[in-house]
């Protein structure tokens, strides 16, 4: 299965690079699965039905969320209408949605998508996205009822992100990280079989401090005082991921590779 990952989708300009970007990329890369992370896509912080509905017609299959999951909301009543919108396993009790959702590719093959939450230096207390996990995986054996599994780890810390990528591996396609906006260079597969990358990025301008217009960062970091609002930058986005290739017998991941497309980033296509 050759499955593409994009990272936190943010603000106007992420959403232009997904909409002009990724139906060609889908056709020059024979793209089985598209996941893009949307808890963004929304003025920098949330997804609405409209965007969400935006992604999903520029050729999405799934839409994760994160610890913005219901900054927009309407995300509230809408997600559970939207069976392709996959919100944290380990989300407050009693959340609307879903936290893992499988997913039957045209010619009968399945994918399952999860997303669990950090807890290290997140601002608030989410339940243990470790034992949030495990029984999604032991009710969805790798190679058996499923063809591939991605799990998206949306944390602050990247011990904690690798942390979850040598738990599930073995158990899982890829495992993927988000929320820091900041790509990392440690694409690999690690020794069970599982792709790894501790941050896919953002889809978003890199010109910005992670994809907010510089002024208002600046200030507050060189005088600890605001005086207006974050506003995402809107200058040319680079779409930033990773892309897998898995055996279907396995599922297991037999090449993984980072992903930079327009923009300031570039890398190498599949």
């Amino acid at each position: 299965m050759r499955i593409l990952f994009l990272g936190d989708v943010m603000g106007r300009a992420g959403r232009s690079a997904v909409t002009e970007r990724l139906a060609g990329l889908r056709r020059d890369w024979r793209l089985d699965f598209v996941v893009i992370n949307g808890e963004n896509a929304t003025a920098g912080s949330g997804l609405s039905p409209d965007h969400a509905k935006a992604l999903f017609e520029a050729g999405a299959d799934c839409v994760t969320l994160g610890d913005h999951a219901f900054d927009q909301r309407d995300m509230l009543s809408h997600i559970g209408k939207e069976s392709r919108i996959v919100r944290p396993l380990n989300y407050a009790r009693g959340a609307p949605g879903r936290g893992h959702g499988v997913y039957r590719l045209p010619d009968g093959r399945k994918i399952l998508v999860m997303q669990a939450l950090g807890q290290v230096f997140m601002k608030r207390p989410f339940d243990d996205p470790f034992s949030a996990v495990e029984p999604v995986l032991k009710a969805h054996p790798l190679g058996g009822m499923v063809q591939a599994i991605l799990i998206d780890v949306h944390a602050e810390a990247t011990s904690e992100k690798m942390g979850m990528g040598h738990y599930c591996d073995g158990r899982a396609s890829l495992v993927v990280g988000t929320h820091t906006h900041v790509p990392t260079g440690d694409a690999m597969v690690m020794p069970g079989g599982t792709a790894y990358q501790t941050d896919a990025g953002m889809c978003g301008d890199y010109n910005s401090v992670i994809g907010m217009e510089k002024a208002e960062p600046l200030r507050r970091f060189v005088t600890g005082m605001g005086s207006g609002r974050f506003t995402p930058a809107s200058g040319e986005a680079t779409l930033s991921g990773v892309f897998v290739e898995t055996d279907d017998r396995t599922g297991k991941a037999r090449t993984v590779r980072m992903v930079r497309e327009g923009g300031v980033l570039q890398a190498s296509a599949p």
